[in-house]
C-alpha cells in the first residue's frame, strides 16, 4: 500500500513538472499565451506557426494559411507574378500584424534586455510567471476592458520588467498618444526603469515605429529628455511620455494626462508625515478614466498586514475593488528547484515526506516541520522544488522572514516582522461566517445617561448609527436563558485618531448544547468614556439584561490631561452600578474582604492577566470555538504579535480594540460564567420557539 502512495506521488510529480516545462516557443508561438491556431505557410521563414485565433479573422493573414505559400497568396490573391520585393513586403507586413496581436512574439523578436548575470543584452523570452501575468493582461485588454490588476508577488520572477514592457508594446504598436507613469519604491529603483527603456528603445527597429512604407530617417532620434528633470522621455514617433518618478519624492509621483500607470513595490513604501502610499498613488492614479487601454498596475512583495497593498489586495481578491487580485507562488517559478541526484533519492525524499506529513516537530529553527513541507506538495509544488525549498530555509533562522521573500500562498505572505500570536490559516478559516450585520442604528432610551437612561429602551435604525446587530435579542414571557447574553467594552478616545471604542454581545445559547458563543452585534466608534459607559448600559440591558464587563485599566489610565478632579474611573461605574446592578466585578483578596474595601468593577488587563486572555483567544482560534460575524477583527488578529521584549500588541499603527473584546469575553465565557439554561420566569415550564424582537416589534 506504502510504495503504491510512493508511485502515485511520483507519477503526479511528473505530471507537474510536465506542465512546468512544457515547451514553450515565443517565436513559433508553440505553447505561447492565449487560445492558439497552428498553420503552415510553407515559404514562410517559419514553417510552422501557432497563431493568437484573433488574428485569423485579419484578411491578410486568413488569405496567406488558405493559399498555404506566399508564392500562391501573390498569384491567386494580389493576382501578381511571385517576386522577392513583393514577398518581402508580405512577410513584414504579417510579422507587423503578428507582433500587435502576440506579446511575447514582439518581446522575442525585437526587445532586447540585460541579460541575468551580466554578458551582452538578450531578447525578452517570457517565463512560465510571466506568461501567466500576460494572460491575465490580455484577457482584459482583448475583451474590451481597463487592465486593473494587483500583483502579489515572490522574488525575482520579472513582474515589474514584465507590466513595463507591456505598456511600452501597448504604447508602440497600438495608439498613439498613450503616455505611461511608472514610480518605483526609491531612486534606485527608477535609474534600473529608465536604464531598461533607454535599452529597449535604442535597439528597437526605427522602422517599427511607423507604418509600413511610411519615411524616416534611419539615425533619428527614438527617445528624448522632456524638461530638466531627466524624469520624462517622449517618444516622437509615437506622441508618447514616459515619467518615472519614486514614492521617496511625491511630487515626481503627480498624475498628469495618463493613461498606462504601473507602480512598483507598493507594499514597501513607507508611510509617513505628508506621504502615505494611498496619498501617492490618488495623485498618480485620479486622472485615470475607466476604459479600455487604460492599465494601472500594483507589484509589490508583501510587506505585513493591515498596510495600503494589504488592504488593497484583499478587496481585490474579495471581488470589492475594481481590481483583480493575481499571486504567484515561489513554487511557480521554473527557476527555484533543486534536482535529485538519481532516482533512489527521489523515491526516498518522496518515502519521507508521506511519513511525515503529519509531524509538527522541527530539529532547528532553520527548518520546516513535516507537514508544512506536505502542505506544500497539496498546493502544488514539485518534489524538486521542496527540496529546494528545504535547502533555502537553512538561509533563515525564522520562516516569516523565508516567507516575505518566497510565500506558498497569498496568506502566508503577508506576515511581518513580530512573532505571529494567531495561525494565519486558522483565522482565515473563521471568515466564511463573516457577513454584512441585519440591522444599522442604534439602542435609545427616554435619556441619554441616569435614572431614565434604561427606561423605553428600542432599537432605531439609522444607516449612520454605529450599532451593527447580526441577531437582535430574543425573549420569551415565560422562560429565560440565564447567562445568555455577554456584553463586552472595550474604552478608546474621543478623537477620530485615538483607539476605537468597543462594545460587544455575546449570545451563549448554543452553548447549553455543546455549541459555541455567536457574535450578535457590535458598537465601534469614537465617544466620551461617560457617554460610552451609559451607551454600554443601554446596550448591556437590551440584550435581556446581560453581564456587562467594562475593560477598567482604560477608564483608570486614560486621558490624563482630562482627570483634572483626580480619577473618575470608579465614579463613572458606580453611577451605571446604581442604574444597572449587573455589572462584571473582579474577585477581591480575603484581606480586601476583611478590611471593607469597595468592590471594584470591570475587568483590569494588566501583566498578569492579559498574557491569560490571550492564551484563552489562540486556543479559541486554533479550535475555532466561537463563530465571528466582523471580518476587521480578523484583520486585527493577522496583526496582532508578540514584541522583542515578550509583551502582546498590534503591529506600529495598528489596531487591537475588537480584539480585545473578543479576548477579555472569551476568557470569561469559557471560564468565569456558568453554562446557560433555561427557566420560568412565571408559571410551569413551557418549550416554546424563541422569538426574535424585530424591528416591528421594538
Amino acid at each position: 500500500m506504502k510504495d503504491k502512495t510512493i508511485k502515485d506521488i511520483l507519477t503526479e510529480n511528473e505530471r507537474r513538472n510536465a506542465i512546468v516545462y512544457a515547451k514553450f516557443n515565443p517565436i513559433t508561438g508553440e505553447g505561447s499565451v492565449g487560445k492558439r491556431v497552428k498553420c503552415t505557410i510553407s515559404d514562410f521563414p517559419i514553417h510552422t506557426q501557432w497563431l493568437p485565433e484573433r488574428i485569423m479573422k485579419v484578411p491578410l493573414v486568413r488569405q496567406l494559411i488558405e493559399a498555404g505559400s506566399i508564392s500562391k497568396f501573390l498569384t491567386d490573391y494580389m493576382d501578381v507574378e511571385d517576386n522577392q520585393d513583393d514577398r518581402l513586403k508580405v512577410i513584414e507586413q504579417f510579422v507587423r500584424i503578428r507582433s500587435r496581436e502576440d506579446f511575447p512574439f514582439w518581446a522575442a523578436t525585437f526587445v532586447y534586455i540585460k541579460a541575468k548575470g551580466g554578458g551582452e543584452d538578450v531578447l525578452f523570452r517570457l517565463t512560465r510567471p510571466q506568461r501567466r501575468f500576460v494572460d491575465r493582461l490580455e484577457k482584459l485588454r482583448i475583451a474590451g476592458k481597463p487592465i486593473r490588476i494587483i500583483l502579489l508577488k515572490a522574488r525575482q520572477w520579472g513582474g515589474s520588467t514584465t507590466s513595463q514592457l507591456y505598456m511600452a508594446w501597448l504604447q508602440l504598436l497600438h495608439k498613439t498618444g498613450l503616455n505611461s507613469l511608472i514610480i518605483a519604491h526609491q531612486g534606485a529603483g527608477s535609474d534600473e526603469i529608465k536604464d531598461m527603456f533607454d535599452r529597449m528603445i535604442k535597439s528597437y527597429p526605427v522602422e517599427m515605429l511607423y507604418k509600413i512604407d511610411e519615411a524616416y530617417n534611419e539615425n533619428e532620434p527614438k527617445i528624448v529628455g522632456v524638461g530638466k528633470s531627466g524624469s520624462i522621455s517622449r517618444i516622437p514617433q509615437r506622441n508618447c511620455k514616459i515619467k518615472i518618478g519614486t514614492a521617496e519624492r511625491p511630487d515626481s509621483c503627480r498624475g498628469g494626462d495618463y493613461n498606462l500607470v504601473h507602480l512598483s513595490e507598493v507594499g514597501i513604501w513607507k508611510a509617513t508625515e505628508g506621504k502615505k502610499p494611498e496619498d501617492i498613488v490618488r495623485s498618480a492614479c485620479s486622472g485615470i478614466l475607466l476604459k479600455p487601454y487604460t492599465m494601472i498596475v500594483y507589484e509589490s512583495t508583501a510587506n505585513g498586514t493591515g498596510n495600503f497593498f494589504h488592504r488593497e489586495y484583499t478587496a481585490a481578491k474579495e471581488g470589492k475593488s475594481q481590481f483583480e487580485a493575481m499571486f504567484v507562488s515561489w513554487f511557480d517559478i521554473e527557476q527555484y528547484t533543486l534536482a535529485f541526484d538519481s532516482d533512489k533519492e527521489k523515491w526516498d525524499f518522496a518515502e519521507w515526506l508521506y511519513q511525515n506529513r503529519d509531524n509538527e516537530n522541527t530539529d532547528s529553527e532553520r527548518e520546516e516541520c513535516g507537514k508544512y513541507l506536505w502542505s506544500l506538495w497539496e498546493k502544488g509544488a514539485t518534489l524538486e522544488a521542496i527540496h529546494w525549498y528545504i535547502a533555502e530555509r537553512r538561509k533563515y533562522n525564522d520562516h516569516g522572514q523565508m516567507a516575505a521573500e518566497f510565500p506558498s500562498d497569498d496568506v502566508e505572505a503577508f506576515v511581518h516582522s513580530g512573532a505571529r500570536v494567531f495561525d494565519k490559516y486558522k483565522v482565515d478559516a473563521m471568515r466564511k461566517t463573516c457577513k454584512k450585520p441585519k440591522y444599522v442604528g442604534e439602542v435609545c432610551a427616554d435619556a441619554d445617561e441616569g435614572k431614565n437612561a434604561l427606561q423605553n429602551l428600542r432599537f432605531v435604525k439609522d444607516k449612520q448609527g454605529l450599532l451593527h446587530i447580526w441577531e437582535l435579542p430574543e425573549t420569551d414571557e415565560k422562560e429565560v436563558v440565564t447567562n445568555r447574553y455577554l456584553t463586552i467594552v472595550d474604552v478608546g478616545g474621543r478623537s477620530n485618531k485615538a483607539d476605537f471604542s468597543v462594545v460587544l454581545v455575546l449570545d451563549r445559547l448554543f452553548m447549553i448544547d455543546g455549541g459555541k458563543p455567536v457574535v450578535v452585534a457590535q458598537w465601534y466608534g469614537h465617544c466620551d468614556i461617560d457617554q460610552l459607559a451609559w451607551k454600554a448600559a443601554q446596550i448591556a440591558a437590551f440584550y435581556d439584561n446581560s453581564l456587562l464587563v467594562i475593560e477598567s485599566n482604560t477608564l483608570e489610565t486614560h486621558d490624563k490631561e482630562r482627570q483634572v478632579d483626580g480619577d473618575q474611573s470608579q465614579f463613572i461605574l458606580n453611577q451605571i452600578k446604581e442604574i444597572y446592578p449587573n455589572l462584571y466585578a473582579r474577585g477581591q483578596s480575603e484581606e480586601a474582604v476583611r478590611e471593607g474595601l469597595p468592590t471594584k468593577y470591570g475587568f483590569h488587563t494588566n501583566v498578569s492577566t492579559k498574557p491569560m486572555i490571550i492564551s484563552t483567544l489562540v486556543k479559541v482560534i486554533r479550535e475555532n470555538l466561537y463563530t465571528e460575524r466582523d471580518e476587521r477583527c480578523l484583520d486585527e488578529y493577522l496583526c496582532y504579535e508578540k514584541k522583542p521584549n515578550g509583551a502582546f500588541g498590534a503591529i506600529t499603527g495598528k489596531h487591537d480594540d475588537l480584539l480585545m473584546t473578543r479576548a477579555i469575553g472569551l476568557h470569561i465565557c469559557f471560564f468565569e460564567m456558568e453554562i446557560p439554561k433555561i427557566v420560568l420566569r412565571i408559571g410551569r415550564f413551557v418549550v416554546k420557539k424563541k422569538k426574535a424582537v424585530s424591528a416591528a416589534t421594538i
